[in-house]
C-alpha cells in the first residue's frame, strides 16, 4: 500500500475530475493524431489545407462520434490512472533493470549533494547566508527524498512520493502508508478537500505527461516520411517533459498535505478505534507502533478499549425504543 494508491473510487470521480484528468488529455492526443491522418500522413507530402477543410466540414453527427469515442477511450483508461502514476514513479518491469539502476544511481548522487549542502561548516558559528542555504537544502532533501536509502526510486516523482510515504506519521510512530487509508476516512471536510485537490492536480499532470509522450511517439511514426515535419513530434514531447516537472511539484505539495493531516488529525483515530488517547509522546509512539504492526502484519493488539458513555438523550432514546407498546399484545 502506498499514498499514491489511495484515492476516490471511479463512481465518485466521474465529474469535473474525470473531465480534467481523463477526457481532456485523451481528447487532445486523439485529435492531434486525427489531424495528422487528415493531412495524409503517413506520407511524404502533407496537405494541411485538406486537414483544416476536413475539420471545417465535419457534420454534427461526425463531431459527436469523435467526442463519444474520446469519452469511451477515457473511460476505459480511467482505471489505469494508478499504473500511470506508478510508471512515472519508477516501478518498472524487470527487463528495465539497467535503466532503473542508472536512474537510482543518478538520484543517489543528487541526494548526496543535498546532504552535503545541508551540513553546516564546523569551524566557527555559521552566518545567516550559510544558515539560509543549509536550511533550503535540508527542506528540499526532506521533501524530495526518503530518509531510508533502500526506498530510493529511479525518478524524481518516485522519490518525492517515497519521501511522503517515509516521513508522514513517522515522528509519531505511525507507518504512514498503512495508516493513511484509515486516517483518510476520519478527516474533516477542509482537510479532505485540500488533500483531494492536490491529488487531483498530481493525477492530472501525470496523465498529461503520459498522454503527451504517447502522442509524440505516434506523431513521430506518422511523420517519419515527411522530412522536417517530423520535428512537430517535439511539441508533445516538450509538453510531456513540462507536465512531468509539474508532477514532481504536485507530489511535493500532496505529500505536505498528507503530513499536515497526520500532524493535526492523528488523534481523531483513537475515538474511532475505541482506544484511549495516549498521555505523552512516548506512549503515543508505542501505541502507534503496535497499531501499525497489527494492521501491517496482524500481530495481536493488547491495548484496552474505551467506549464512550452514552449521553442522557441517547439513554432515553434507547429506553423508548425498547419499552413495550401500550397497545401491544399481553404476556
Amino acid at each position: 500500500m502506498s499514498l499514491s494508491a489511495v484515492g476516490r473510487p471511479l463512481t465518485a470521480s466521474l465529474g469535473g475530475r474525470f473531465f480534467v484528468i481523463g477526457q481532456l488529455p485523451v481528447c487532445a492526443c486523439l485529435l492531434s493524431v486525427l489531424l495528422l491522418l487528415w493531412a495524409r500522413a503517413p506520407g511524404a507530402d502533407l496537405d494541411w489545407s485538406a486537414a483544416w477543410r476536413r475539420v471545417g466540414t465535419l457534420s454534427a453527427g461526425q463531431a459527436l462520434t469523435v467526442l463519444f469515442g474520446t469519452v469511451v477511450v477515457a473511460l476505459v483508461l480511467h482505471p489505469l490512472q494508478l499504473p500511470c502514476v506508478r510508471l512515472l514513479e519508477g516501478y518498472w518491469p524487470s527487463w528495465c533493470g539497467a535503466a532503473a539502476r542508472w536512474g537510482t544511481g543518478r538520484q543517489e548522487r543528487v541526494r548526496q549533494r543535498l546532504i552535503r549542502a545541508a551540513e553546516l561548516p564546523g569551524e566557527g558559528p555559521p552566518g545567516p547566508a550559510a544558515l539560509h542555504e543549509a536550511g533550503l537544502a535540508d527542506s528540499t532533501l526532506r521533501a524530495r527524498f526518503p530518509q531510508q536509502p533502500h526506498l530510493l526510486r529511479p525518478t524524481r516523482l518516485g522519490n518525492a512520493l517515497a519521501a511522503a510515504e517515509d516521513r508522514c506519521g513517522a515522528p509519531y510512530g505511525w507507518d504512514g502508508p498503512v495508516v493513511w487509508p484509515r486516517l483518510y476516512t476520519v478527516l474533516g471536510n477542509a482537510a479532505k478537500t485540500t488533500v483531494e485537490d492536490r491529488r487531483d492536480a498530481l493525477d492530472a499532470v501525470c496523465r498529461v505527461s503520459v498522454a503527451s509522450a504517447l502522442c509524440a511517439a505516434a506523431s513521430a511514426a506518422l511523420l517519419a516520411r515527411a522530412g522536417w515535419w517530423v520535428l512537430l513530434a517535439l511539441a508533445p514531447l516538450v509538453l510531456s517533459r513540462l507536465a512531468y516537472h509539474a508532477a514532481v511539484h504536485a507530489a511535493v505539495a500532496y505529500g505536505q498535505a498528507v503530513r499536515v493531516c497526520f500532524d493535526l488529525h492523528r488523534f481523531d483515530l483513537y475515538p474511532a478505534l475505541r482506544l484511549p488517547p495516549p498521555g505523552d509522546p512516548e506512549q503515543e509512539r508505542r501505541i502507534n507502533a503496535a497499531l501499525s504492526e497489527f494492521w501491517r502484519q496482524g500481530r495481536p493488539l493488547e491495548t484496552p478499549y474505551e467506549h464512550p458513555d452514552p449521553t442522557p438523550g441517547e439513554c432515553c432514546h434507547r429506553m423508548e425504543r425498547t419499552r413495550p407498546r401500550a397497545d401491544g399484545p399481553g404476556v
